[in-house]
């Protein structure tokens, strides 16, 4: 099919602008625009590729904008130009469905209390948009849920909705007084893996936290409940542990006699140190009447599990 007059002056235009760069710039102002235009070519380029691999497989009678809108990459470049058949609304509660049984054992359940448009620019334009959760029945004395849920609702989100550049989390309780609104960035975590292709910069964590990477599981979690296994994940010995609809993730570490947990007995929902025989809630993240276990955010889909180890964490290691 021939170019369209529209698509031509298109590329004139490109060609034109990049002509300008590299008499106002030089050859390096030109060579690094001409880098720009490949890089936005072969990412779009990456994305067609997509779509045919996807409408080229699908079964008889699936919907093409249903198909293309569920897949990560496809789904950001619609929500980049704003064709994305769900509304905003619909994926931020889908992202929170994903979390959801994670969050219960940190924060209680979690809530949509409104979608604003964000803090105007420079231009006075809104940049990005403002989501308010809530949450309910959050955990009393634990003082990581608010780093764990801050990550894992970041993280989240981040993928569903990249469009959302601010969430606000009233109802987390800190280890220290904190205002009543907890404000965290949309983006993942400084060094996530799988962030949005739409564009989505990564996190800024607040002054005073440590920073979250987000890593991938080196092997298969626990497959059966109640069964137990201790991983090294970028230098940290994390235990993850099984129980009915849900996988959890501590630091393998007994803070009642700082012994290893990797033979740790689990009975029903509590997890025993085979050491001191100190006994942790592992739904209710990892409470007990002598200590408290660290836990880890983790997400797991489709077969695969990552956890949010922050930099305090890695340089601690085991």
């Amino acid at each position: 099919m021939a170019a369209t007059a529209k698509e031509q002056q298109a590329g004139e235009h490109i060609a034109a602008l990049l002509d300008e760069l590299g008499r106002s710039m030089g050859p390096s102002g030109r060579d690094l625009a001409d880098e720009l235009v490949r890089s936005i070519v072969e990412f779009y380029g990456t994305g067609l590729a997509r779509v045919v691999e996807l409408l080229g497989d699908a079964p008889d009678g699936t919907d093409p904008l249903d198909l293309l809108g569920g897949d990560e990459l496809v789904g950001g470049l619609l929500i980049l130009h704003d064709l994305h058949p769900e509304s905003t609304m619909t994926r931020v509660g889908r992202a929170l469905d994903e979390v959801r049984p994670y969050l219960g054992s940190h924060a209680g359940d979690v809530e949509i209390a409104g979608i604003e448009p964000g803090v105007a620019d420079a231009a006075g334009e809104p940049d990005g948009l403002t989501l308010q959760l809530r949450l309910r029945g959050s955990c009393d004395g634990c003082p990581s849920s608010a780093q764990t849920v801050r990550w894992t609702i970041e993280e989240a989100v981040a993928r569903r909705a990249p469009e959302i550049s601010l969430v606000e989390v009233e109802g987390v309780v800190e280890e220290t007084p904190q205002p009543k609104l907890l404000q965290i960035m949309s983006g993942p975590p400084d060094g996530a893996t799988g962030a949005s292709p739409a564009g989505s910069a990564p996190a800024s964590v607040p002054a005073g936290d440590a920073p979250a990477e987000w890593h991938p599981l080196p092997g298969p979690p626990p497959s059966a409940d109640g069964r137990s296994v201790v991983c090294d994940v970028a230098g940290a010995s994390l235990l993850l542990v099984r129980l009915p609809g849900n996988l959890y993730a501590y630091r393998d570490h007994c803070p009642v006699c700082a012994g290893r947990l990797g033979e740790a007995a689990v009975d029903g929902e509590q997890l025993r140190c085979p050491s001191c025989a100190a006994e942790y809630d592992i739904r209710r993240a990892g409470q007990g009447e002598r200590g408290h276990l660290e836990p880890v955010p983790l997400l797991e889909e489709n077969g695969s599990v990552r956890v949010a180890l922050p930099g305090i964490l890695l340089a601690a290691g085991p």
